[in-house]
């Protein structure tokens, strides 16, 4: 999929923690449910205002302080999950238009409003999604599509909204789409040397980074997810 549009924030979401699920079923928290933000809101170091997770070890932070999903996939879940899906329901903080896996890569720079934002890694999707959406598969298929989402770091705190157009401003690794990354995380494992180079791009998360310092040393997928504390997938 290729981006054909400037890129630009279609819509921005935000939600606290709340406990989801039916009573008589065990219930869970998170803040995967968000609400659209009308008119500017302030991004600062670690999340928007009005945002939060309920799983600190696993979301949030600074790495991950802006989750980013491509409004251009939303019609592929619409006809395979067979419901009426748009943005904010994977959870994302900002649903982008004009961008996508393959066009985005790890450490590029972009000025969004008064903000100076970085991609960090891609989004590792976990059972959380796919509770939400009663689809027990539904993390495994979006690793399998490559439809995953990014994250961003904050590099400039400022007022930000939807319809802003998103201006590339620097592009240190082009050679790292969060598409090639994908590959080499769930795909490609036993690529070493790959690996060894993702270890040492220090514009990759250091949970990332850690990710492929393990498979670079021959652990297996399994192990590595294990030894990193990546959430588990359904």
């Amino acid at each position: 999929m290729t981006a054909e549009t400037s890129p630009a924030i279609h819509a921005l979401h935000v939600g606290l923690p709340q406990t989801l699920g039916d009573p008589s079923r065990q219930p869970w928290r998170s803040g995967i449910v968000k609400a659209p933000v009308a008119g500017p809101v302030h991004l600062g170091e670690t999340n928007l205002d009005g945002d939060g997770q309920a799983d600190l070890r696993h979301h949030g932070g600074p790495e991950k302080a802006v989750c980013v999903y491509p409004l251009a996939h939303y019609p592929y879940w619409t006809e395979r999950l067979g419901l009426a899906l748009g943005p904010g329901d994977f959870g994302e903080n900002a649903t982008i238009a004009g961008q996508d896996e393959a066009s985005v890569c790890i450490g590029d720079v972009f000025v969004v409003g008064e903000a100076l934002v970085q991609v960090s890694q891609p989004r590792s999707p976990c059972w959380k999604l796919a509770r939400r959406w009663d689809r027990k598969k539904l993390a495994l298929w979006v690793q399998e599509t490559g439809y995953t989402g990014w994250y961003l770091r904050v590099l400039r705190t400022g007022r930000v909204e939807a319809g802003l157009a998103v201006v590339l401003g620097e592009r240190p690794h082009p050679e790292w789409t969060i598409q090639r990354v994908n590959q080499l995380r769930y795909r490609q494992v036993d690529d070493r040397e790959a690996a060894r180079q993702l270890a040492a791009c220090q514009a990759l998360s250091e949970g990332w980074r850690e990710r492929f310092r393990r498979l670079a040393a021959g652990q297996s997928h399994d192990e590595a997810a294990r030894l990193t504390g990546t959430p588990r997938t359904p």
